[in-house]
């Protein structure tokens, strides 16, 4: 649990990176949300080092990225490095949902943890609110005339809720008497509405005023592109949203600081903290560790092609999350049933088991240096892992192209079980990289997607559903054609179907359907059965949270 006698005043982490008291604006003691001024107060300052830390193929049992992006944070300090990590704030969904927390674990985590977990400062509840009143206003538009002459068939904005909850997929409004026209709609979860995705992708609050000014939420009769201005509510969500788009100060265990902010899911959106939180993070800070969502095939790939491109900053290194019993379940013949033992080949040495992992592990490095990134692997270890094991994987993560491989234990030890990885960090940062996109905007939508599913999972060919192919056609006849692809696919396979483990290939990506999200600035292939509502499972990890009595959040895991 957090330690309230350690936790540090808000103002002290913020003075030991130059803010001052009047950057701020304090939610208590142990949280603040810094000026946008500031990023402008700092902008003389040499920028930071800028560190991605992604991921293998996310397994079950957690490689804990989180928990090794914080302690990475806290190591950088023992080094002498003024370092800040930013993540994203995690949803309600997955808190109530399969995986509990989200702030890191055992020594390396972001506190308040019950509250970064919750609420907050209010960001999702905003996200939540102006994503909900564009609805109200654009049925309240078709119930007043639909000057518009808005399609009501080709309406693609729903509604959403921070909530895992199946029964909402698929709804139908305007039931009863004079409640507006009927109409079947949907929800998704908060962290899936692209209000959250151009929170992470804005640059500024005038950029989040022309995101939100640009976001389609339908089509008229005659094929036209209704927006958010043209109902005219962007005004309005901009209202909403001008405290959300200051990110979040809090501090870790070690009292060194965090940023938090945005909170889009990894499958389905961007997967990264706030291009905001970055720029003012590397203007103020030494290093910025700053973590994206699942692996380097989904929220590595979209940090180079998405994130970067919309802030103009170029990684200067990733450092790559792996575990041995990860790669071990990355095995086809491993299996991971959820409530039963674990498999003995991964609480033991096995070598096999290991090896055919090991061409996932090595996909994951050869996609970071596809973008010219130099890459150091973090090798998260436990008690079950033999010296054997470790060695195999330092070997291979180096003729493979990393430049380093170190062994990491700050889940026990905090930032002292991650200063050989800080260090090798550094180093690869101080050499310098060649950053480079992925693929090039003047491409059409479908040679992006080709060129990611062939480059970044291996796929031998991309096939679509009509549904997909009327989509991209509707997309390029409104001037959107231009705009970088954001892929919406399971994170436990490089293929569109999670039970294919490993590093498969030749195989053809299915490309089912296609939004628009014209204000976040991108174009998003649905992949396989990907859900933007999640569902719960049979025991959803909300049912472990409770209170004591004298008010302690309990059974929050991490």
């Amino acid at each position: 649990m957090d330690s309230i006698a350690a936790t540090r005043a808000i103002a002290d982490v913020a003075s030991d990176i130059g803010l001052l008291p009047t950057d701020l604006e304090p939610y208590g003691w142990t949280k603040a949300k810094v000026r946008l001024d500031a990023i402008d107060r700092h902008s003389n300052r040499p920028k930071g080092k800028y560190i991605l830390v992604t991921g293998i193929t996310p397994t079950p049992l957690g490689e804990g990225k989180t928990t090794l992006s914080v302690g990475l944070a806290q190591a950088l300090w023992k080094i002498g490095v003024k370092a800040l990590v930013n993540v994203r704030q995690p949803s309600l969904g997955p808190v109530f949902g399969i995986k509990g927390g989200g702030t890191g674990g055992g020594k390396a985590q972001v506190i308040p943890s019950e509250e970064i977990n919750c609420h907050l400062t209010g960001d999702f509840h905003a996200v939540t609110a102006a994503h909900n009143v564009c609805a109200a206003f654009l049925d309240n538009h078709l119930h007043h005339g639909n000057a518009l002459d808005i399609d009501p068939a080709a309406i693609t904005w729903g509604r959403v809720l921070d909530v895992n909850d199946r029964a909402l997929r698929d709804v139908e409004t305007g039931a009863g008497k004079n409640n507006g026209p009927l109409r079947r709609t949907g929800f998704e979860i908060t962290a899936a509405s692209e209000v959250m995705a151009l929170l992470a992708m804005a640059t500024d609050l005038a950029d989040l005023r022309e995101r939100l000014g640009r976001i389609i939420v339908g089509f008229s009769r005659s094929g036209r592109a209704v927006t958010a201005e043209d109902i005219q509510i962007a005004g309005g969500m901009a209202a909403l949203m001008k405290e959300a788009v200051k990110p979040n100060l809090l501090q870790t265990l070690e009292g060194t600081p965090a940023l938090i902010h945005a909170g889009p899911f990894g499958n389905v959106a961007t997967g990264t903290s706030s291009i905001i939180a970055d720029r003012l993070g590397l203007q103020i800070a030494d290093a910025v560790v700053t973590e994206a969502g699942f692996g380097s095939d989904l929220g590595g790939e979209k940090f180079f092609n998405l994130k970067c491109r919309a802030s103009g900053l170029a990684p200067d290194v990733a450092v790559l999350v792996a575990t041995v019993r990860g790669l071990k379940a990355l095995s086809p013949g491993i299996k991971i049933v959820p409530g039963k033992p674990l498999d003995s080949a991964l609480l033991s040495e096995n070598l096999e088991a290991l090896e055919e992992g090991v061409p996932n592990f090595i996909k994951h490095i050869e996609n970071v240096r596809l973008h010219g990134v130099r890459v150091v692997v973090a090798i998260n270890t436990f008690p079950t892992d033999s010296l054997r094991e470790i060695a195999r994987m330092i070997e291979v993560a180096i003729a493979a192209g990393a430049d380093d491989a170190t062994i990491t234990n700050v889940y026990a030890q905090g930032g002292e079980g991650g200063i050989e990885l800080a260090m090798a960090a550094m180093k690869a940062a101080n050499a310098g990289s060649n950053f480079v996109p992925l693929y090039s905007l003047d491409s059409t939508p479908q040679e992006k997607i080709e060129r990611i599913a062939t480059s970044m999972y291996g796929a031998g060919g991309v096939e679509y559903a009509p549904e997909a192919l009327a989509k991209i056609e509707l997309a390029t006849a409104a001037g959107l054609g231009q705009l970088p692809i954001c892929m919406a696919k399971t994170p436990y396979s490089f293929t569109g179907d999670a039970k294919i483990k490993g590093r498969p290939e030749g195989f053809t990506l299915l490309v089912r359907d296609l939004k628009i999200a014209a204000g976040a600035g991108f174009l998003t292939p649905l992949i396989g059965g990907i859900q933007t509502m999640p569902g719960l499972g049979s025991r959803p990890a909300g049912a472990s949270i409770d209170i004591t009595g004298n008010g302690e959040t309990i059974g929050m895991s991490e």
